[in-house]
């Protein structure tokens, strides 16, 4: 699992998600309502829109909530049409970073970003630099506790799916980006019904880090996703799980 991934985990037992959970509102809302734009209203037709319903659902978010995004995005209703912007660069200890965005004036957007790549040791590049360290791939989280890690296993490999990573206290589905949907929908209709879900740019390699490194790599990342119009953030880095205790400590 990638050190951003650990991190994320601990900011979820410290309760840092629930702090944010109008900011995180709000960018479900932009994905939900653009991908009505993009591919329609109905969630049976559009996969886009079913996961981004999903994830909103998962962050519990209100119904009225969903359907209004739904329909300002399918056109039913005035709202602003914001579109995908992504920025490429290197963090400290040259961590690869690539971040996905959602946003109505790519000026703004790129300069806020670039802003905190400068601020936390780390360097805006050109479209292109790390893209291809990159693969996307689908990410289903299940809590350990709440299921028979063998019998996930057995399934997740009959419907499709690439690996299972197991940890601590959760296990992760990997599967390919183009039957992430169809693997999805499979677990559920067997009964294991993913705590997260997500499509997202996973690394080939990794860097490791450490001390100062490490410290500036998770505050630059954190920094990034706490940008209104970023959506996500990847990132090639690594940290021993000894590094991230000490870290969140």
């Amino acid at each position: 699992m990638s050190g951003h991934s650990k991190w994320a985990t601990i900011r979820r037992k410290k309760g840092a998600v629930d702090a944010k959970r109008g900011k995180i509102f709000t960018k479900l809302i932009r994905e939900i309502a653009t991908a009505a734009r993009m591919g329609g209203g109905e969630s049976a037709a559009n996969s886009r829109l079913r996961l981004a319903i999903d994830k909103a659902r998962a962050a519990n978010m209100p119904k009225d909530n969903i359907e209004r995004a739904i329909l300002k995005g399918a056109g039913g209703a005035d709202s602003e049409a914001w579109e995908e912007a992504v920025y490429e660069g290197y963090g400290p200890g040259g961590a690869a970073v690539y971040v996905e965005a959602l946003t109505d004036n790519r000026n703004r957007t790129a300069g806020e970003v670039r802003h905190v790549f400068t601020k936390f040791g780390g360097n805006l590049g050109a479209s292109g630099c790390v893209a291809h360290l990159f693969e996307r791939k689908g990410s289903l989280l299940f809590d350990r506790a709440a299921l028979d890690p063998d019998a996930l296993l057995e399934a997740a490999l009959d419907a499709g799916a690439d690996d299972v990573v197991e940890s601590d206290d959760q296990l992760e589905v990997v599967t390919g980006g183009g039957e992430f949907v169809a693997v999805k929908r499979e677990l559920e209709e067997k009964g294991f019904r993913p705590a997260q879900s997500a499509l997202q740019m996973r690394p080939h390699l990794t860097v490791q880090l450490a001390g100062r490194d490490a410290e500036r790599m998770l505050r630059l990342s954190d920094a990034l996703d706490d940008l209104d119009d970023v959506q996500t953030v990847n990132a090639n880095f690594d940290i021993s799980d000894e590094e991230m205790r000490s870290l969140a400590g």
